[in-house]
């Protein structure tokens, strides 16, 4: 298993991601849950362009892999895991978990301090949501986030296998619950106990402070509910709410160029944790801005 892993960690991620991404382009072709007023060709170029730019700058810049490092945790003995000897199964349903909810943590993070939401907003200032919206992260996110989450693999020295079973669930799951896909509301109800759904995590993008400090999950919906993150449904409703920040309405910004100077320009303001004000009225006024730049 070991050497299988070491192998053929690439082509395993990069087939599942291909393939949910399909599907989900798909399933946002015959079920759409909202209307895009900017479409695919104004902001898939983009999306996907910094994508290709975090995967090149990651392989350049860490010169192991997060199932790389598992490897070699494994086999230096390092980590709270190995002293605590668990079974295997248990082992690798704890190493899920336990980085879900480290990813849940540092989500949080990234919304609480001005300088991460500076990084992280630019996830936040698409215009739509879909399912290229779950791969947009600016590059220099991503390498903190994979900062954190080597050091986190290393401190409890989680199994291989539990690390690439988080990797593909994590891509996997960002891309389904960032989808513009319909799931009837009776099935969604019950799968927001499971899983993450569209609608659940859509609220989180909406432009208003109160919703967007909240429904930080990507994988797994316990988080939310256990530490009070957790928003049922948007005050405007899903085919209502407006979709970005206050800061990028303009859509230039969705350039690739204009998306990664966003961090660098323009101040923090009311996102993050601690600084929301009394949002009254800042839908409408938003959905008036919005009209007038297209």
């Amino acid at each position: 298993m070991v050497g299988f892993l070491s192998s053929h960690e690439s082509a395993i991620r990069l087939t599942a991601f291909a393939g949910v991404f399909a599907l989900m382009a798909a399933c946002e072709i015959f079920a759409p849950r909202r209307g895009q007023k900017t479409g695919r060709s104004r902001r898939w170029p983009s999306n996907i362009g910094v994508v290709v730019l975090d995967t090149l700058l990651v392989r350049l810049l860490f010169p192991v892999t997060a199932v790389g490092l598992a490897l070699l945790a494994e086999a230096k003995g390092w980590g709270l895991f190995t002293a605590l000897d668990p079974p295997a199964w248990l082992a690798i349903a704890l190493g899920v978990i336990l980085l879900d909810l480290a990813i849940y943590l540092q989500h949080v993070l990234f919304h609480a301090v001005p300088a991460l939401w500076r990084l992280h907003r630019m996830h936040h200032a698409d215009l739509e949501i879909d399912v290229t919206t779950g791969t947009r992260f600016h590059p220099i996110e991503i390498l903190l986030s994979m900062g954190i989450k080597l050091g986190v693999i290393a401190a409890f020295g989680m199994p291989a296998v539990a690390v690439l079973i988080f990797e593909i669930l994590l891509n996997a799951t960002s891309m389904f619950n960032h989808g513009n896909v319909r799931i009837p509301l009776s099935v969604d109800r019950v799968l927001r106990w499971i899983v993450v759904t569209p609608d659940m995590h859509r609220v989180h993008h909406s432009v208003v402070v109160r919703e967007t400090n909240s429904n930080f999950g990507f994988n797994l919906p316990w988080w939310d509910r256990l530490f009070g993150t957790y928003r049922d449904q948007p005050a405007a409703g899903h085919e209502g709410m407006t979709i970005g920040i206050e800061q990028f309405r303009n859509p230039r910004e969705l350039r690739l160029d204009r998306m990664l100077s966003q961090p660098f320009r323009e101040e923090a303001g009311r996102y993050p944790i601690g600084r929301e004000a009394d949002g009254n009225g800042e839908v409408e006024a938003l959905k008036g801005d919005r009209a007038g730049d297209h």
